[in-house]
């Protein structure tokens, strides 16, 4: 299954809609609004890395150009399904190809009547280019203007972020837009070229709205074809963004070359990460709709970008990325294609800087990430929202100051990443690094609980954000013990493998015989409580709060938190996400089947799976397979599936949910498919299919070799 498809338009759908057909190439995304625009559209363009100032939220992405802009008049109408009559409607995004395609047979107004049909991509194959093509069928005899242009005038839902320096038409016909962004100073120029046989072609020079108007004599049955290419380059990419735009206009021939490179590059990207589930269309069609989004998103030549909580599709978080990339998205990149796992783990390295001048703010040592980064991996979480009940209030938003297992959630990533490639030279230039100076901020943060005669860490908040201000969260306590023992066994094996660099960053960053002894007691001695049974707690008292039976409160149309309300949910069980279940996934070879059963049952009825984080349902399917849960573990598979496609929280607006569909590629490989990945880089295979499922296929590269492994109902499963 490879096409996502729509047979009817409903303008209710609309802003979901344009998040589930986005396209991309990894420099940029664009959301599946219409060529000709739609009252309230969310039209949008994002690039890796151009951020500018925004109130509130600190920094955002900047919704680019609109280069889609294409107008088509028959006979002085203005096409535009919210006028005529729609009388067939299918759009299709092939997820084989990245190329989105629209039908429409409309009439207009007065009665005329024509096929249209748009194709578009963002070509893989060269990431600075933009296609575009318009056939028009027209049932009529008459005439058919086209608009084309690049519209400068684009805002972040009302906030103005582009100052139009110079447009214009060059001696070989491109118009071009040249603009910038007003407090970044980040300059972005778009060139467009026009391909067709119009009777005549005009050059309209509208302010910041440059325009190729273009008109041609409509024969009854006739198509007439347009294609408009779009170059675009940023100063983040070259001093010089027009020339280098340009250059990749004029290196595009026609649209049948440029299709077949887009369809070639495309075919290879498949084929190191395709899945293949058989018996289960939905299933089969939903993992790769969650694999491609993070395609699109995913940075290829660019290692000063991460991957925002909603990839490059929407507004929500502005672009802002998480603990999502490194927990949720990264694996199936660091065992699909490992180069962009490194370019993200760069990312991490190169805001070193900012994250120990986080840590050294609030009186600390070593690197403290921020919770929500863009650019720079300065903290850019807003310290206020508005609040569920009241939208007149604002409720405080504590997770930039509190959250801090994102520093251990960077480091985990860089460890499976090195374990997962075998890649000596980055881990010794540069993740080496970031695991020793998250474990120094552990050590400096751990505090020492005289009564409990253990180190801690208070007043913070895990995984699961339903409860803030918290003693001793499981998942943070247990991350850091393994961040600290992970910085030990990581310097002793700089010792030996490369003793220079071991001996430069014990200068460079402090670390001493003491120190070192330091984080060996503090690992050693870290607060967490566990019962006989080998139940977790997943904070101090958490055992304590009014339990509490979700059921009792369906239906609903809301997570418990909005239902609780901030304060409110404090004081309830009921959770967002299972810290302590994501825990014992993470660190798996730590715990007993026995161990991890315990939990799973006292926590999973508590969690608010439907309307919580769509963090969860992912990793909640993992666990449940390796309990032998599979019905279960498919109820929440599907969950995770769906969470755009259906838009099962009613927010897919905003953006493609990106750890959700990063998890959802780990629920199939981890836990249906079964791969255990040990940390000695020993592998096995351990299949747990849906009944329905009749056979699972799926890839994996481990240390430079890819597996094909091909899994059926009876457990067992072969290698090709």
């Amino acid at each position: 299954m490879w096409i996502l498809s729509e047979d009817t338009f409903d303008p209710a759908k609309q802003h979901h809609k344009e998040t589930i057909f986005t396209i991309g190439n990894g420099y940029l995304s664009t959301r599946g609004a219409f060529e000709e625009g739609y009252p309230n559209d969310r039209r949008a363009t994002f690039i890796h890395g151009v951020f500018d100032d925004a109130p509130i939220v600190v920094t955002e992405l900047a919704n680019a150009p609109d280069w889609l802009a294409l107008h088509v008049l028959l006979d002085g109408e203005k096409f535009s399904l919210a006028t005529g009559t729609i009388l067939a409607y299918r759009r299709e995004l092939d997820l084989q190809s990245g190329v989105l395609r629209r039908e429409v047979r409309w009439q207009s107004p007065q009665g005329r009547v024509a096929r249209l049909i748009f194709t578009r991509f963002a070509s893989l194959a060269d990431e600075h280019l933009l296609a575009l093509r318009c056939e028009i069928i027209p049932e009529f005899d008459g005439q058919v203007e086209l608009r084309a242009a690049i519209n400068g005038q684009t805002d972040n839902e009302g906030l103005l972020h582009w100052q139009p320096l110079t447009q214009g038409q060059l001696t070989d016909g491109t118009v071009f837009l040249r603009t910038r962004t007003r407090k970044s100073r980040i300059e972005l120029a778009l060139a467009m070229r026009l391909l067709g046989n119009a009777a005549q072609t005009a050059f309209w020079d509208v302010e910041n709205v440059p325009t190729v108007q273009q008109v041609y004599v409509a024969r009854a049955g006739q198509p007439i074809v347009v294609t408009k290419f779009v170059g675009i380059a940023t100063s983040r990419d070259t001093a010089a963004p027009l020339e280098l735009a340009h250059r990749h206009l004029q290196a595009t021939p026609d649209w049948e070359s440029a299709l077949a490179a887009q369809r070639q590059v495309w075919a290879r990207e498949w084929e190191r990460c395709q899945i293949v589930i058989e018996g289960d269309d939905e299933a089969d069609l939903a993992v790769r709709f969650s694999i491609f989004q993070l395609l699109i998103a995913a940075p290829r030549r660019d290692n000063r970008v991460n991957i925002g909580a909603k990839t490059l599709s929407g507004f929500g978080y502005r672009g802002h990325a998480f603990w999502d990339t490194e927990i949720f998205m990264l694996p199936l990149f660091t065992y699909t294609a490992p180069e962009i796992a490194r370019n993200l783990l760069d990312y991490r390295y190169f805001t070193l800087p900012a994250a120990r001048a986080k840590a050294r703010a609030a009186g600390y040592e070593g690197a403290w990430y921020a919770w929500e980064s863009a650019d720079t991996g300065e903290e850019v979480t807003p310290t206020w929202v508005p609040d569920f009940h009241d939208k007149k209030k604002l409720a405080r938003v504590w997770t930039g100051d509190l959250a801090i297992h994102i520093s251990a959630d960077v480091a985990y990533a860089v460890q499976q990443f090195w374990q997962a490639t075998g890649d000596d030279p980055w881990y010794i230039e540069r993740g080496a690094e970031i695991v020793l100076d998250t474990a120094k901020f552990f050590a400096s943060r751990a505090e020492w609980l005289a009564e409990r005669g253990c180190y801690g860490y208070t007043d913070v908040i895990g995984p699961d954000e339903y409860h803030d201000h918290v003693n001793n969260n499981a998942y943070t306590n247990l991350l850091a013990q393994w961040n600290l023992r992970a910085g030990l066994e990581t310097l002793a094996w700089l010792d030996q493998h490369a003793p220079q660099k071991a001996a430069e960053l014990r200068r460079q960053l402090d670390l001493t015989p003491d120190r070192l002894q330091h984080w060996q007691t503090v690992a050693e001695k870290i607060c967490v409580n566990v019962g006989a049974n080998g139940l977790i707690e997943q904070f101090d008292g958490f055992f304590q709060l009014k339990d509490v039976n979700l059921a009792d409160y369906e239906p609903r149309t809301k997570s418990m938190h909005e239902i609780f309300g901030i304060e409110g949910a404090n004081e309830y069980q009921a959770i967002k996400q299972p810290d302590v279940l994501m825990l014992q996934f993470l660190l798996r070879e730590q715990y007993s089947d026995s161990q991890i059963r315990v939990n799973y049952d006292y926590y999973t009825p508590r969690t608010d799976h439907t309307y919580g984080s769509s963090l969860g349902p992912p990793i909640q399917a993992i666990v449940a397979c390796q309990m032998g849960d599979i019905a279960e573990a498919y109820e929440h598979f599907i969950r995770a599936a769906r969470a755009d496609l259906r838009d099962v929280r009613g927010n897919a607006g905003d953006g493609i949910h990106a750890a959700s569909a990063g998890g959802v590629w780990q629920a199939v490989v981890f836990g249906f498919g079964g791969l255990r990945i040990h940390p000695d880089g020993t592998w096995a295979v351990y299949p747990r299919l849906p009944s329905h499922w009749r056979r699972l296929t799926y890839r994996f590269t481990l240390r430079g070799t890819t597996h094909t492994i091909t899994c059926y109902p009876n457990g067992h499963y072969t290698m090709g």
